[in-house]
């Protein structure tokens, strides 16, 4: 007797599977489609914030001068990255030229015959491009941890962060430096099964983040110590070693392409250190500009700096400073999903291994960071939007049917809170702070003005106040001439005779002091508000 055969069932059961990778992956170009173009806008129509034009300056010398006298505090292979966008736009300096790092940035933007908006295009580019293969990586990590659901889930939290689109839009260096940290742990986590093959490639990250910005150094020890917990016994502690010596390769490398010779003259007013710090510089085994890096950014964990926060104007830091910033500058669905998704990573038995890999690095470089001297903006936690984004993923694994209809609820509505706030990501806050338009009233700098809006302004006084005087109070890297707008500084005449316009930066409200305060003062209320972060008085 024979029986027939369905040879269709096979292909019955494929096809839905089929069907769902299909779905998962148009959902990933989707997710990732919306952030690229959030990004490319926000960067074509922002001006140069207050750090890029030195990153800028210092990428270009790289690779026209093979120099490395330039913006020695960061390491160069963030600005390597710019400068790969750079190349296209063939930007001209003078090799002769002599200035400091923010001379030479303006230099170059405003000076030497370049366009600015071409300019400033061409470096973030890279940055963009970066950010969008990180979101793969956020992707790949929680799909590893709980499922491709999982996986979306972690990439719509990273795709929506207005922290991410704004400064993954920019030519800085907190995002290369968060992301590719992530990339290290991802690739440490799958390091357990193949080692032989991860490892490496997790030195690789780890010397990367390494290269590009001195504030991945506290995640060295986690990233040896689950290079150790890979294989364990006595070959951990070579696989340690190893994934270490290719970090370190790869930071030597980085400063090698710039200067096969590594000359380098020490930065002048170098700061003189003691004890610990003195001791730990001189033992890495880096280059010495690294070395000097390091002694430059210690040196400004010595100084003092202003800080904002609340509406109150203050000398110093205040260690619940990056806290609180990051509870208003960050979506409130995403804040309960971060939260659910990290008690669930300790609470859930399978999930707990993983919860190394995800949860330690980041609370070790926030912890770092809240003790650091500059109270300036949520950028120096950025780290915690890229992981957390794979934390909350552990959501969807809890058993309950409407885990899973909140979590997407949630999703929802860090989304609409994030398109409600296009183009404006920088100066973004949820709601129960008021918006972006309230933020300003709470924090200040790199949080809301960073001086990205002088374009806007320019156009803002051509369109709606053509032929006013006008007075300007700015605080940023740009030079207002280049935009087309003809303004006087307020403070270099008597207040009676400031008559028109007066164009202030909210970062210069809130720290406003003695005269300058007198003038806001006495403009009454603004008639209008630029990005969010530039405010336009009228005086009779």
């Amino acid at each position: 007797m024979t029986v027939d055969v369905d040879e269709s069932q096979p292909a019955a059961v494929a096809t839905p599977r089929r069907h769902r990778r299909w779905l998962v992956a148009l959902l990933i170009v989707v997710m990732l489609g919306q952030m690229a173009a959030a990004m490319v806008v926000t960067s074509v129509q922002q001006t140069p914030t207050i750090d890029e034009p030195v990153y800028v300056g210092a990428a270009i010398t790289y690779v026209q001068q093979h120099s490395l006298r330039y913006n020695p505090e960061h390491p160069p292979l963030g600005k390597l990255i710019i400068a790969a966008g750079l190349v296209f736009a063939d930007p001209h300096v003078d090799p002769r030229y002599r200035g400091n790092q923010s001379e030479l940035g303006r230099y170059v933007l405003y000076e030497a015959g370049n366009d600015p908006y071409e300019l400033m295009f061409a470096a973030r580019l890279p940055m963009i491009i970066l950010t969008l293969l990180f979101g793969l990586v956020v992707f790949a990590f929680a799909r590893d941890l709980v499922g491709p659901v999982g996986g979306l889930l972690a990439l719509a939290l990273y795709a929506f962060s207005p922290d991410l689109i704004a400064h993954g839009s920019l030519a800085t260096l907190d995002v290369p430096a968060a992301g590719f940290l992530l990339t290290a742990a991802w690739l440490l986590w799958r390091a357990r099964n193949r080692p032989r093959l991860y490892l490496p490639l997790a030195g690789l990250a780890l010397g990367a983040a390494l290269a590009t910005r001195m504030s991945a150094l506290p995640a060295v020890p986690v990233v040896l110590l689950l290079a150790f917990l890979a294989v364990r016994r006595l070959r951990g502690v070579v696989a340690a070693a190893g994934v270490g010596l290719i970090a370190l390769a790869v930071v030597w490398v980085s400063y090698l392409v710039v200067d096969p010779t590594l000359h380098f003259l020490t930065p002048i007013g170098l700061p003189e250190l003691h004890g610990l710090k003195r001791t730990l510089v001189n033992l890495v085994p880096m280059p010495e500009p690294y070395r000097d890096g390091m002694r430059i950014q210690f040196g400004f964990e010595q100084q003092t700096f202003n800080g904002f926060l609340f509406g109150e104007a203050y000398r110093g830091s205040r260690w619940y400073y990056l806290p609180a910033a990051m509870l208003v500058k960050t979506p409130l669905g995403m804040l309960v999903l971060w939260l659910a998704g990290a008690v669930t990573m300790l609470t859930v038995a399978r999930l707990r291994a993983a919860a190394l890999y995800v949860l330690v690095m980041p609370a070790i470089l926030f912890v770092v960071a809240m003790t650091g001297a500059r109270n300036y903006g949520s950028r120096y936690a950025i780290f915690l939007p890229v992981f957390l984004a794979v934390a909350a993923a552990a959501v969807v694994t809890l058993r309950p049917r409407w885990t899973r209809v909140t979590a997407a609820a949630l999703v929802a509505f860090v989304a609409v809170s994030s398109v409600r706030t296009f183009p404006y990501y920088l100066p973004y806050s949820n709601e129960a702070f008021g918006g972006p338009a309230k933020t300003h009233l709470r924090l200040h700098d790199s949080n809301v003005d960073w001086g990205q809006d002088l374009g806007r302004v320019a156009d803002r006084l051509r369109e709606r106040y053509p032929g006013e005087p006008v007075w300007l109070l700015y605080k940023g890297a740009g030079v207002p001439a280049a935009y087309g707008i003809d303004a006087k500084d307020p403070r270099e005449v008597p207040p009676a005779e400031v008559r028109g316009l007066l164009v202030v930066s909210d970062s210069t409200i809130a720290g406003a002091t003695g005269r300058t305060r007198a003038l806001i003062a006495g403009s009454g209320t603004p008639i209008d508000s630029v990005g969010h972060s530039i405010s336009i008085y009228r005086r009779p």
